[in-house]
């Protein structure tokens, strides 16, 4: 059975793998001419996401890729001292088992670990897909399969194709994030600072040594106008919510002239009455993406692809079958993401000067509560700080080929 993965950052990776275990011939087209090399952004992985890592053979090179952030460290404008936080303490908090990692590292893990067993196209894209399974694309030949499969994002174009315009499927949450990439001379490796305000928030550190990041977040009263491939609108948007913030913003603005990676967008949930249509079906921020920074995205994504594989492996790649039990799977774990993100967005970027003083304190008790403490108030409920914790992951080994059979 050949299957067709749109995208090949994090879900189309890892989905490709298991579906090449379970006996599938998986081709993977990307946009991008290569795997981005600049970096990207900080992920979380939590348990279940690196229990799949780890039966991947890919633990030890996502763990050696660890950020090792142990401090961040917020300023308020107007304040003499800032505030502090031992990340250590409350990571063991959120997860029993958790790595950070820049995004495109984890990327390029996940390819390296499918390169020779995927055939993957890279500088082209879909543009047509018949009920039937012929797929048309912009640059090479029309071919046909089995099963089309949407791992392209929260901007993704296999679900424009398939399912209609973006704009009946978002949820805008009330924030933006961008990322930029900063010469070496910017924070340590150990720590993040920052400062923030009412409805901003910037801060900075070293992804790991000669290569940092600064993150800004901020609220408005509406949805800005933008396109989300306009870099250039974009950086403008930046400069014009952050030029009077003060501490180190004027500095960090300053390198969006020469930045080598710039991440834009709103934080923006995603919610489709179904994932699947047909013979196609969407995986990770896709189908179901629960905000960009604040929901889990990346780990969600992971555990998607792995549960997708598993079901269509079940019902021998029937996707009558097996696309109405992923989402049935699923469903309690993406409701409870999005949840969870709109309070983190709450939280995040204060919308009053009475949430920035609940945040701040909230760091402060924190960083006084004994480990012991702060990881039992955690497992208090799935729908806290332990949701992603949560999830139980199904055991599909017993539908794993040998390999090189590939008889579905």
């Amino acid at each position: 059975m050949n299957v067709l993965i749109s995208g090949a950052s994090v879900a189309g990776p890892v989905l490709a793998y298991w579906l090449t275990r379970y006996g599938f011939t998986v081709t993977v087209v990307e946009r991008a001419p290569a795997l981005r090399k600049a970096g990207g952004h900080a992920v979380d992985l939590f348990r279940p996401a690196m229990d799949i890592v780890e039966k991947m053979g890919v633990l030890d090179r996502v763990q050696a890729g660890r950020t090792g952030t142990e401090r961040l460290t917020l300023w308020t404008p107007g304040r003499a001292r800032p505030v502090e936080l031992e990340l250590r303490k409350l990571m063991p908090a959120v997860s029993s088992r958790h790595v950070e990692i820049m995004r495109d590292d984890l990327s390029e893990i996940f390819y390296d670990a499918t390169r020779d067993d995927v055939e993957y196209v890279f500088d082209d894209s879909i543009t047509s897909i018949s009920e039937a399974g012929e797929v048309t694309f912009e640059r090479g030949p029309g071919r046909s399969f089995d099963l089309v499969i949407g791992a392209d994002g929260l901007h993704s174009n296999v679900r424009r194709l398939v399912f209609g315009p973006e704009s009946r499927f978002t949820t805008w949450i009330g924030a933006y994030l961008a990322v930029v990439s900063l010469p070496d001379h910017f924070g340590r490796d150990d720590r993040v600072e920052g400062v923030v305000g009412v409805g901003r928030m910037a801060a900075y550190g070293a992804a790991r040594p000669s290569d940092a990041r600064a993150a800004f977040f901020f609220r408005t009263p509406e949805p800005l106008d933008y396109h989300h491939r306009d870099v250039p609108r974009q950086k403008e948007l930046l400069r014009e919510h952050f030029a009077d913030l003060g501490w180190e913003v004027p500095r960090l603005l300053r390198e969006l002239d020469s930045t080598p990676a710039f991440y834009f967008d709103s934080i923006t949930q995603l919610h489709l009455d179904t994932w699947s249509r047909g013979r196609v079906t969407l995986v990770g921020d896709a189908g179901y993406c629960p905000g960009p920074a604040v929901g889990g995205s990346t780990s969600l994504a992971v555990v998607g692809a792995y549960v997708l594989a598993g079901e269509l492996a079940a019902a021998g790649g029937e996707p009558a079958r097996a696309f109405p039990a992923y989402e049935a799977e699923l469903a309690a774990y993406v409701r409870r993401s999005r949840a969870f993100a709109v309070g983190v967005a709450k939280r995040l970027v204060p919308r009053s000067r009475t949430d920035l003083w609940a945040l701040l304190q909230g760091m402060r008790l924190i960083n006084h509560l004994p480990a012991g403490l702060t990881r039992a108030v955690s497992t208090l409920g799935a729908k806290g700080a332990r949701l992603h914790d949560s999830f139980a992951l199904k055991d599909y080994a017993r539908y794993e080929v040998a390999s090189g059979q590939h008889s579905l």
